[in-house]
């Protein structure tokens, strides 16, 4: 597509470009934002609130330990590991003001995960829950970390609630297997060191590193997406830019269920929300999800940010539907496909239309998202301000519009490339600054964009292309259905068959033959499924999403094939 085409496709009202270079850095926006939004709440969590005046005072006293009491320079890098706790604004904003890198890294990490990362990154300094402490001494004598602040859940939480909560967290629900790290600081202990130090504040330009973020690993061994300071801000901006004039200052109260180490959260609730002055409730555990609908009974809620499984697990969940929506005006999906299913019951429920958007850790993360009061279902909306999109054939040629090919993005949150990966970083990135997405796509004329599937997931039966995706959002509409996954399986006949993994609601009786006629009654017979296997669970990234991968390597294992 040429630049022009997509400046007439927005609303009125919705710039077609930003500006990246508006702030030099993340901690710019910060401390304009914490000094206009001083009294209003930035952060909650397990019934305590962080005002932005109180989140730059906290983030000052951690960026002030990490200067007076380590020997960690501006560019060295600190892996975070915590779930949604206030703990986590406050450590990543003052490792930024102190000019850290931020390694972000999976609470739910394996010892072997952890040192890969803490290894590829080069990080020396660690914060992590002691939940996940045992892990950290395991590994740490294979790696470069020589600081370590270990945290508890309740650390932010006033005097009797704090000890109440970690002793619970710790000896009732049994949830801190003992470890052994003498070279720890507590982090209380280290924001008491930094309380009342000064902070020489970094000043890292627009293109130096803010946050090494690591893919899932999906794809082979988790690379490192090198997000610098301008990538960040000017994702910041085109998110406000996009949705901006729906929301209002200082007013809007945001639902953080999804874990703020993963860059969808990250940017959404941390960074594009700090620029308006919105109230982030920070959701531990979403798992949970009777202490999840406790916790938003409290709040009028206007904003909640989730993806398609979580949205099902909450319709299906009477607490949940007994809440009061009537402040809720943004409801915003990405990660995975969002269902034509799920679409309609979150609708039918809360009288909120789903925004679904589309992003990679590669682009911090946003590319595209259904404008507010514009919201187009079955589409991943248009390319936020200053984005160019184009799709293209297997041999790198552009192709039309309406044509489906693979996915290519340009703009100013595209990554500076792979940590470390310069091959990795050629293979998906031209010098022009293209990014292949790895996803199948069309740009319609009205400049929507919608995703058919994943490159690697395609399944083709017979020389067809079957795109996992519409067989899913197909099973999603048969009752009794709570998931579903659809993948390809070696067949001597066709090349590749189709197999079915459905996860059915509690108490339900669905049968093969049933899944087997409905799919009959509304696909064509290539994209009909051989296989129907039914599951308690299926395997998902942290996340939520489902983990195709996994279940075709499970299958070509049982075929010896792996």
């Amino acid at each position: 597509m040429t630049d022009n085409f997509w400046k007439d496709k927005y609303p009125v009202g919705i710039p077609s470009e930003i500006d990246p270079d508006q702030y030099q850095n993340i901690q710019a926006v910060l401390k304009q934002s914490c000094e206009r939004f001083a009294s209003k709440p930035a952060f909650s969590n397990l019934g305590k609130t962080l005002t932005y005046g109180e989140l730059y005072r906290l983030s000052g006293d951690f960026a002030a330990y990490l200067q007076h009491h380590t020997d960690l320079k501006p560019g060295d890098r600190i892996a975070v590991q915590m779930p949604n706790v206030l703990q986590y604004p406050v450590v990543v904003f003052g490792a930024l003001r102190a000019g850290l890198i931020v390694v972000n890294t999976n609470p739910l990490y394996t010892a072997r995960e952890m040192e890969h990362q803490f290894n590829d990154s080069g990080a020396t300094a660690l914060v992590c829950l002691a939940n996940m402490a045992h892990l950290a001494e395991q590994v740490l004598p294979k790696t470069g970390i020589r600081h370590v602040v270990i945290t508890e859940v309740g650390d932010m939480l006033p005097g009797l609630k704090r000890l109440l909560v970690n002793s619970v967290v710790k000896h009732v629900k049994k949830m801190v297997p003992a470890y052994r790290l003498p070279q720890a600081v507590k982090f209380n202990q280290a924001m008491s060191m930094g309380q009342g130090k000064a902070v020489t504040e970094a000043s890292p330009q627009g293109e130096d590193l803010a946050v090494l973020q690591y893919t899932g690993g999906t794809t082979g061994v988790a690379k490192g997406a090198m997000l610098t300071h301008r990538n960040i801000v000017a994702n910041m901006l085109q998110n406000r830019a996009l949705m901006g004039s729906e929301l209002a200052e200082g007013a809007e109260v945001m639902v953080a269920p999804l874990p703020l180490y993963h860059i969808y959260a990250f940017t959404f609730h941390c960074m594009a929300m700090m620029l308006i002055g919105a109230h982030n409730v920070l959701i531990t555990n979403p798992r949970d999800l009777a202490a999840f609908t406790k916790d938003l009974a409290k709040y009028r809620f206007t904003g909640f940010v989730g993806l398609n499984t979580l949205f099902v697990a909450l319709c299906n969940n009477e607490a949940f539907r007994k809440l009061d929506f009537s402040s809720l005006k943004l409801t915003v999906s990405g990660g995975m496909a969002l269902q034509l299913a799920t679409a309609e019951r979150w609708k039918a429920l809360t009288g909120c239309d789903i925004a679904e958007g589309f992003g990679m850790t590669e682009t911090s993360p946003v590319v595209s998202v259904n404008p507010v009061n514009h919201i187009k279902i079955g589409t991943i909306g248009i390319p936020l301000p200053s984005t160019q999109c184009k799709v293209i054939d297997d041999e790198g040629n552009d192709l039309p519009m309406g044509s489906v090919g693979e996915l290519c993005v340009k703009g100013p949150q595209v990554m500076k490339g792979y940590w470390q990966r310069p091959e990795a970083t050629a293979e998906i990135l031209s010098a022009e600054g293209w990014l292949k997405t790895g996803d199948i796509g069309i740009i319609q004329e009205d400049g929507y964009m919608r995703i058919v599937d994943r490159k690697k997931d395609m399944i083709l039966v017979s020389g067809f292309n079957v795109y996992p995706n519409e067989l899913e959002d197909v099973l999603a509409t048969l009752p009794g259905v709570q998931q579903c996954a659809a993948i390809g399986v070696p067949d001597e006949k066709s090349g590749e068959a189709i197999k079915l993994f459905v996860v059915t609601k509690p108490g339900d009786s669905l049968t093969k033959e049933q899944v087997m006629q409905h799919m009959h009654d509304n696909v064509t017979g290539y994209k009909r499924p051989k296989y129907v296997e039914f599951r308690d669970s299926l395997p998902t990234t942290n996340v939520g999403k489902i983990l195709r991968r996994e279940l075709r390597d499970e299958e070509l294992k049982k075929l010896g094939k792996k």
